[in-house]
C-alpha cells in the first residue's frame, strides 16, 4: 500500500509539472500510459475487451472521466496534498449514494467521521483565505464523482474482468479526452515528451499494488496506509513546487485524514 501511495504521489507531482497544458491533453496522455499496459494484458490471456455488460461500463468509464478531469484542473489552482485531501472524501459521497443506489444501512457513528473530515473542508476554507475557492470546487465535485464510481463499481461487482474495467475507462477518456484536445494542443518539448507518455503507467502500478495490499491483508490492515499519498504528496509539494501550508491548511487536512481513517475502523469493526 506504501508502494501503492508513492505511485499515486509520483503521478500527482507529473499532473502538476506538466499544468501548464491543456487538461484534456494531460487526461490524453494519462490514459495512454495506462493502455500500454491494460491492452497487451486481454491480449495476452484472451480476455473479451469489450465485457459482458457494456451499459454499465461505460457509465462506470464516462463518470470516472469526469473526476479525473476534475481532479487534474483542481490541481492546476491548489496545493497538491490540499487537491488530494479533497478527493479522499470521495467515500464519504460513496456512502450516501449508496444509501439510494445500493440500499446499503449507515452506522450513526460513520456519520460523526464524515462530519469530521467535512469540517476539515471547512477549515480549509473558512480560515485558510489563501486557498482557491475554484480550485476547491473542483476538487470536491471531482469527489463527488468518485462517490458514483464506486457505486457503479459495486454494481459490476465480479461479473466483469478487473482489467476490462481499466481497459474501458482508458479507452473512452483516451479518445474523448484526446478529441477534446485538439482545439488547444501543444507540442511537447524534451523532457515533457518523457513525462507525458509514462506518468499514466504510475497509475497503472498504483491500482495493481493496491489491488495486492487488499488481497493480503484485512482492509481495516491496510487502508490507512493508503493516506499516506497525502504526506508524500505535501513533502514533494514543499520541495518542489514551493508550495506554502498554513498551519489552519495543515490541521483541516489532519481533520479530512482523521475522519476517513475512524470511518475505515468504525466500518470495519
Amino acid at each position: 500500500m506504501l508502494i501503492c501511495a508513492l505511485a499515486f504521489t509520483l503521478l500527482n507531482t507529473c499532473i502538476k509539472y506538466l499544468s501548464d497544458f491543456n487538461v484534456y491533453q494531460i487526461v490524453f496522455f494519462r490514459s495512454l500510459g495506462s493502455l500500454f499496459f491494460t491492452i497487451p494484458l486481454i491480449i495476452k490471456h484472451k480476455i473479451p475487451p469489450l465485457g459482458n455488460n457494456q451499459k454499465l461500463l461505460f457509465l462506470r468509464s464516462i463518470v470516472g472521466l469526469i473526476s479525473m478531469t476534475l481532479f487534474i484542473a483542481s490541481v492546476k489552482l491548489l496545493p497538491m496534498g490540499t487537491a488530494v485531501s479533497i478527493r479522499y472524501i470521495a467515500p464519504i459521497f460513496a456512502t450516501v449514494f449508496a444509501i439510494f443506489i445500493l440500499k446499503e444501512k449507515i452506522k450513526n457513528s460513520q456519520w460523526l467521521c464524515f462530519l469530521i473530515a467535512f469540517i476539515g473542508v471547512l477549515v480549509l476554507k473558512g480560515f485558510n483565505t489563501e486557498v482557491n475557492i475554484t480550485g476547491l470546487s473542483l476538487a470536491l465535485c471531482s469527489a463527488v464523482f468518485s462517490g458514483l464510481v464506486y457505486n457503479v463499481l459495486r454494481k459490476i461487482g465480479d461479473s466483469e474482468h478487473p482489467v476490462v474495467v481499466v481497459n474501458y475507462f482508458m479507452v473512452i477518456s483516451a479518445i474523448i479526452g484526446g478529441v477534446l484536445a485538439i482545439n488547444h494542443w501543444r507540442n511537447p518539448v524534451g523532457l515533457e515528451w518523457i513525462l507525458l507518455l509514462t506518468f499514466g503507467s504510475f497509475g497503472y502500478f498504483a491500482q495493481l499494488y493496491m489491488t495486492k495490499a487488499f488481497q493480503l491483508a484485512e482492509t481495516n490492515q491496510v487502508a490507512p496506509f493508503k493516506y499516506a499519498e497525502v504526506i508524500f504528496t505535501m513533502i514533494i509539494g514543499v520541495i518542489w513546487f514551493h508550495e506554502i501550508y498554513t498551519l489552519w491548511s495543515v490541521i483541516g487536512v489532519l481533520l479530512i485524514v482523521s475522519g476517513l481513517l475512524l470511518n475505515v475502523y468504525v466500518k470495519r469493526k
